[in-house]
């Protein structure tokens, strides 16, 4: 067991990257507008995508190899399909987590420089950290990271149970209605993360096992089982936050970062006390960076990787140049978007759940195919929920866009 501890790493960077935006945002958002109402769907998102998700730490581990080498073995055309769909969502979905870092930033260190400076130099020091301290520096902060999240998000949910005098009502809804159903699609879509996060993911193993001869595959999937659970405990958290405190209060959150933030943080102290403020305040802001950093790694990570397998371009600066890319693209976005995070949230996360479908068709095939050692493909019913995932994804994607 001592061992599986000091194991752990990218399951708790898959955490890192997954509570941010999906839970700060979106599960508070949901609460305050639904009450308990869609918790039915954030039990559910989890479980189907959980297969797809573990397929990435499983596949890495038991092959040696990333899922995006896997993809060349599936065919040269599934490769260039994950190349354009990356291309086609990173830059927004980079923007999405850094502009809610750059309003929470704001918040906690004050708003002596516009929201747009503060992205500069978010960037920048994530962008220095990565380039200094690459993977470990990433391993080791996530331990410290995930684990203040966990116990700061359990003692407000505790303490706003305590201070709440009226029944919970645990009626579940339906949206019906254009922007209901787009936000229930948006919801899904980033809880718990992005389905191409699965794909960092067995980068990230592969990092690990370099640090590391004892990340076998067993304590991968002990590592991501961890990781996955914090994720759903964290996400149940903060519904129940905006279902106790915003539910039926005649307040709404705000489309600008800036705003949202302190309305976030307002969240935490009216369960916890004015004192608490500032320590909130540092754990949300923590929580946003870790996802960003993360997010602006990985990315990078997996676009060099595929440009290698698809156009044999290998360079010792590939990773540089695409971090570099990806840096100045989204202060690009943001100079334009910044007032429009509530729309620009809403298109990165409906894209990743429309997408969804394709990760998990391809990761599925992959672990079940002749490319997977024969121990390692799913048990029975491992193959049972990802049919179940499979068709829940392909449904709901179906079901939002007939309803546009």
């Amino acid at each position: 067991m001592i061992t599986k501890i000091k194991n752990l790493g990218p399951g708790l960077l898959f955490a890192g990257a997954a509570i941010g935006v999906s839970h700060l945002v979106q599960s508070t958002r949901a609460g305050a507008d639904f009450g308990l109402g869609l918790l039915w769907s954030l039990v559910l998102v989890n479980v189907f995508k959980y297969p797809f998700f573990q397929f990435g730490p499983r596949y890495a581990t038991a092959t040696g190899e990333s899922l995006l080498d896997g993809y060349k073995k599936l065919g040269k055309s599934v490769l260039m399909t994950y190349y354009i769909l990356n291309i086609a969502t990173m830059f927004t979905i980079q923007t999405a987590v850094t502009i809610v870092t750059a309003g929470l930033a704001s918040t906690l260190f004050g708003d002596f420089v516009s929201i747009e400076i503060w992205t500069v130099i978010i960037l920048f020091v994530c962008f220095s950290l990565l380039v200094l301290g690459k993977y470990k520096l990433l391993d080791n902060l996530m331990k410290v990271i995930v684990l203040t999240l966990t116990i700061s998000t359990i003692l407000a949910v505790y303490m706003a149970l305590s201070n709440n005098s009226s029944p919970l009502s645990f009626k579940q809804i339906l949206p019906s209605g254009g922007l209901e159903i787009a936000f229930l699609i948006a919801f899904m879509g980033w809880m718990p993360a992005p389905l191409d996060v699965s794909v960092w993911q067995s980068l990230w193993a592969i990092e690990k096992n370099k640090d590391t001869k004892k990340y076998n595959t067993k304590s991968a999937l002990f590592d991501f089982n961890i990781g996955y659970l914090s994720t759903i405990i964290i996400g149940i958290g903060f519904l129940v936050l905006g279902a106790l405190i915003m539910f039926n209060s005649g307040e709404t959150f705000s489309n600008s970062a800036g705003a949202f933030s302190g309305q976030l943080i307002d969240l935490y102290t009216k369960s916890l006390g004015n004192w608490a403020h500032y320590i909130i305040a540092i754990a949300a802001f923590t929580t946003m960076f870790s996802t960003t950093i993360t997010t602006l790694d990985a990315s990078p990570r997996v676009m060099n990787k595929t440009t290698e397998l698809l156009f044999n371009l290998s360079s010792k600066y590939g990773y540089l140049i695409w971090i570099l890319i990806l840096t100045f693209g989204t202060i690009g976005i943001f100079f334009f978007l910044d007032s429009e995070m509530g729309l620009l949230i809403k298109i990165a996360t409906i894209l990743s759940f429309i997408t969804a479908p394709f990760y998990a068709i391809i990761n599925y095939k992959l672990i079940s195919s002749i490319h997977t050692p024969k121990e390692w493909r799913p048990s029975i019913q491992l193959h049972i929920l990802s049919w179940l995932g499979i068709i829940f994804l392909i449904g709901f994607s179906i079901w939002y866009l007939t309803t546009l």
